[in-house]
């Protein structure tokens, strides 16, 4: 057995789940998670779908891109995934999804402002759109990594889908349903044609300044732990 078995295990888990939601069909999407202490992550392989793999075929990389486990290709965004956790210290799960409603924003190229607390408190200020780059080439992932500077949790990508992520699985996925909500929710309010509102100024920069903490607080323990290995 690896010794990766509960990494492997819980991204198949969510890969299913993701499927089960209707966040994403057939083979589309992929989910990675962060190997605690190390330059490795765990990914699900490219073009498969997520029923039809088993717990091996999931595929452990190291920041090098180096298939280190796995019979099969890792995602086709797999740097994609990496230049997240490079940059994004904080981050330990990403979900990259075709969700519907995000979706329809990633094709009228519009970014969610600050109009739920939840959704702000646990993803920060906007949900912003990052430029469109083909499927897993060098571009995309710079467009990545110049929009995941701001500190939030989802993003939708131009004429792509949605990518969001979170301090473990669980938050990642739960940032998953809420950007999901918050889509739905401002996709019905702008065809009302009737004013929308957004939360007060004050309120999301304190919402944020909470979300940072947490950050901070990951990032910390992180450092501590590459320092004591």
């Amino acid at each position: 057995m690896s010794k990766y078995q509960s990494y492997k295990e819980t991204v198949l888990e969510y890969s299913q789940l993701l499927s089960q939601r209707r966040y994403t069909v057939g083979t589309g999407g992929n989910i990675s998670m962060l190997i605690e202490g190390e330059d490795l992550i765990a990914i699900t392989p490219t073009s498969m779908d997520y029923f039809g793999i088993h717990v091996d075929d999931i595929c452990i990389v190291d920041f090098n891109l180096e298939l280190l486990e796995g019979k099969f290709k890792p995602s086709i965004e797999t740097a994609m995934h990496i230049e997240v956790y490079k940059n994004r210290r904080d981050v330990n799960a990403i979900m990259h999804t075709h969700q519907v409603y995000a979706s329809i924003f990633a094709l009228i190229n519009e970014s969610i402002p600050a109009i739920f607390d939840e959704v702000t408190f646990n993803v920060g200020h906007s949900i912003d759109v990052i430029p469109y780059g083909l499927s897993g080439s060098h571009q995309l992932s710079q467009n990545v990594i110049h929009q995941i500077s701001n500190r939030c949790n989802c993003y939708i990508i131009q004429n792509h889908g949605a990518l969001s992520m979170g301090i473990s699985m669980e938050n990642a996925f739960r940032n998953v349903e809420l950007l999901e909500k918050a889509a739905r929710s401002y996709y019905y309010a702008l065809s009302s044609g009737r004013p929308i509102t957004r939360l007060p100024d004050m309120v999301v920069k304190g919402l944020c300044e909470q979300l940072y903490e947490r950050q901070d607080k990951e990032i910390a323990r992180k450092k501590l732990l590459r320092e004591n290995r």
